[in-house]
């Protein structure tokens, strides 16, 4: 059994470790909620403007753009969002291995990673996958600005015929529980069967049909990049305000079972000095 002091040492160094882990579950839960209402704001304009292009993929006959082309994929770009830092439980573990299990997938075909995020760079650059660009220490603050950075060159990428097709994997938010790892395709656009009570939607130009389609596709892999940013961090903020939440309740049930070792401890003590008094007493009286 470990001594009294060992025990009183570790109970402190638990105490110490809790009081970190509840601080940063409420600095998790007060960024999660600025986090889950940017997640929010964006997804109705994102659903808004993939249905425009998804009508706009439909009429590929009359507007024509190398977006719009599928073709075989042969080269492919893999956008992968994780985070700067640790102690968030499974998160970016699962997005890497979703990664990989992509990579798998696609053993054919050259697969060549964007990474934003230290975790997932740290992983794959001890690797042998090819790595197109990564972005780190940001810290959750990922802007339009950037989103529009990378999807500028993907798009490019793709014009020039370095790549067949774009994807970007992250992490869909759901509940603080709850977060949905989501593979959506960027690049090319391809328009999704309709059902048979669907029909297209005709639209009005204002300017030429050519350069409106120029700008919204811009606008639309932008809005997808920057959607899987906004995401990746309300459930990075979830994931670990749970994590941190469990580590709490863990460390309150070891210093319960060590204060109870504890007082086992000292009770043992008091017994064992009380018998060497009783023993030197008897042996003084015979």
């Amino acid at each position: 059994m470990a001594t009294l002091k060992a025990i009183r040492r570790r109970v402190a160094s638990v105490r110490n470790i809790q009081q970190i882990t509840k601080a940063m579950k409420m600095v998790s839960a007060a960024r999660l909620r600025r986090a889950q209402e940017a997640a929010f704001a964006v997804r109705p304009y994102a659903e808004k403007l993939e249905a425009v292009l998804q009508n706009l993929a439909t009429q590929g006959q009359a507007l024509a753009h190398p977006l719009l082309i599928a073709r075989e994929e042969k080269n492919i770009d893999l956008l992968l969002v994780t985070s700067d830092r640790g102690l968030c439980g499974g998160f970016n573990a699962n997005l890497i291995r979703a990664a990989e299990g992509f990579i798998r997938e696609h053993a054919g075909q050259s697969v060549t990673l964007a990474l934003v995020g230290r975790r997932g760079y740290d992983h794959f650059k001890r690797r042998s996958v090819p790595l197109a660009e990564h972005h780190i220490n940001l810290f959750g603050r990922l802007t339009p600005a950037l989103a529009h950075e990378i999807g500028s060159r993907m798009s490019q990428r793709l014009i020039k015929g370095q790549s067949d097709s774009a994807y970007v994997l992250y992490a869909r938010f759901r509940s603080t529980l709850v977060q949905v790892l989501t593979l959506d395709r960027i690049l090319p656009i391809v328009a999704k069967e309709r059902s048979g009570t669907q029909a297209a939607v005709e639209y009005l130009y204002e300017p030429q049909p050519q350069e409106l389609l120029e700008s919204l596709l811009a606008r639309y892999v932008d809005m997808l990049i920057y959607r899987a940013m906004v995401e990746s961090v309300a459930s990075e903020h979830g994931a670990r305000m749970t994590a941190m939440e469990n580590a709490t309740n863990n460390a309150v049930d070891m210093i319960g079972r060590l204060t109870l070792e504890m007082n086992r401890a000292r009770q043992a003590g008091i017994t064992r000095e009380l018998l060497e008094i009783v023993s030197t007493s008897e042996a003084l009286k015979g």
